[in-house]
C-alpha cells in the first residue's frame, strides 16, 4: 500500500512541470499576439504617421484583403466590434478563428495530445477563394460597404 501512495505522489509531483513544458509554446504565441494587439490598441492607426501605408493601395488605389486590418484590430481591442467589422470583416473572422484554434491547441497540449490540422487541398482552395472573392468585391463599385 505504501508503494502505491509513493508512486502516486511522484506522478502528481512530476505532472506540473510536464504540463508547463507542453504549454510553453502556445503560451508564447498567445503572449506575442496579445503584445501585438496591445501595441495596436495603444497606438491608433487612424492617426497618420504611425504605420506604413499599404503599398497596393498607395500605388494602385486597390484595397488588399488586409487593408483596414490595423484599424479593425484597434477597434476590436477597444470593444467597438461594429467598427471592427466595418474596417475589415475578414480580419475579425481571422481573430475568431485564431481564438478557437489556439484554445484547441492549448487544451490538447496541456493534456499531452498531439495537435494536427489536417487541411486538405479543398480547405486551402476554399480559403483562397474566399479571400479572393472578398478582395474583388471590396474593390468593385457595389462593394463600397467593404471599404475600410
Amino acid at each position: 500500500m505504501r508503494g502505491v501512495n509513493a508512486e502516486t505522489q511522484r506522478v502528481t509531483r512530476d505532472a506540473g512541470p510536464a504540463v508547463l513544458r507542453r504549454i510553453v509554446v502556445p503560451a508564447g504565441v498567445l503572449a506575442s499576439v496579445v503584445g501585438a494587439f496591445a501595441y495596436v490598441g495603444a497606438v491608433d492607426p487612424n492617426q497618420p504617421g504611425h504605420y506604413p501605408v499599404c503599398p497596393l493601395l498607395r500605388f494602385t488605389g486597390l484595397y488588399c484583403p488586409g487593408c483596414g486590418g490595423l484599424r479593425s484590430a484597434h477597434a476590436f481591442v477597444h470593444g467597438d466590434f461594429a467598427a471592427a467589422l466595418t474596417d475589415n470583416p475578414l480580419a475579425v473572422a481571422g481573430y475568431l478563428v485564431f481564438a478557437v484554434v489556439w484554445t484547441v491547441w492549448m487544451v490538447r497540449s496541456a493534456r499531452g495530445r498531439p495537435v494536427r490540422l489536417d487541411l486538405g487541398p479543398v480547405h486551402l482552395w476554399s480559403v483562397g477563394a474566399l479571400v479572393l472573392v472578398f478582395t474583388v468585391v471590396r474593390n468593385l463599385p457595389f462593394g463600397g460597404w467593404l471599404h475600410p
